[in-house]
């Protein structure tokens, strides 16, 4: 194997974290800002791109794996967890918001994983984290998610986050899947991968479901998810406090801003 070979174990329902336990010398990498928690022993790096070899070892190859990086709307830097102790140590990442993580072994899926841009969570390292250019110009406009997606590549494990419940499908050959473009969290690589729009005028402009969906065909295997991040910002968003006229004061005059307001006036 390419990768370094890390266990794992997770924590919680709906607000999870994984620990990550790393014999000497193994190294974990993750996103930054992820990190919960880790024990002694274990250093800390910030790297350009994501530290495998695919990215090359000189300098023009790390600027190439670092703008993979940016062109998806990542951080340019990644971090490292390495364990330098003698002994067994563990690492806990956190994710960003109420949802579940995914582990997935990359050496069962083929070696190759496509997720949305910010499902990345962690990754033993070894592990490349690229970008998918969709093959049609339709699924990149139109297929919610943009033009890019993320590629996770290699034969180790790898942790993706996504909101709500997660529901995995195996596609058979020659089945089809029709998602919310905004619902679908990862597939593997042999899935084909399109956007079909919503037949019939009414329902495309009042039907609240957007005018495009995801149109998945096996074999292969795909990743959904019930609540899409987009989806519960919109929503709380939508149930935020609005301003009454302004004058400098904090919006939301019910809220605790309102209180303080009260005690001002």
């Amino acid at each position: 194997m390419n990768n370094h070979e890390i266990d794992y174990k997770l924590y919680g329902d709906d607000m999870q974290f994984v620990e990550v336990e790393l014999d000497p010398n193994e190294t974990v990498i993750a996103e930054a800002g992820s990190l919960m928690m880790m024990d002694d022993s274990i250093k800390m790096e910030t790297i350009f791109g994501d530290g495998s070899k695919s990215s090359g070892g000189g300098l023009m190859g790390k600027l190439m794996g670092a703008g993979k990086r940016l062109i998806t709307g990542e951080s340019l830097f990644m971090t490292t967890f390495t364990n330098e102790g003698s002994g067994k140590r563990h690492v806990y990442f956190a994710a960003p918001y109420p949802g579940k993580i995914i582990p997935m072994d990359l050496s069962e899926l083929g070696g190759k994983i496509i997720c949305q841009k910010d499902s990345f969570l962690a990754a033993a390292k070894g592990v490349s984290v690229g970008v998918e250019f969709q093959r049609k110009i339709g699924a990149g406009f139109f297929g919610g998610e943009g033009f890019i997606m993320q590629k996770l590549e290699g034969d180790g494990m790898a942790f993706v986050h996504a909101g709500g419940a997660i529901h995995r499908v195996d596609l058979q050959p020659g089945q089809k899947l029709r998602v919310d473009t905004g619902c679908l969290v990862a597939m593997t690589s042999t899935v084909d991968y399109d956007i079909e729009t919503v037949g019939g005028i009414k329902t495309a402009l009042f039907g609240g479901e957007g005018i495009f969906f995801a149109s998945l065909s096996g074999p292969g295997t795909v990743w959904i998810q019930s609540l899409p991040f987009s989806r519960l910002a919109s929503r709380v968003f939508a149930a935020a406090p609005v301003s009454q006229g302004g004058g400098g004061k904090d919006s939301g005059e019910g809220g605790i801003g309102g209180l303080f307001n009260l005690f001002n006036d």
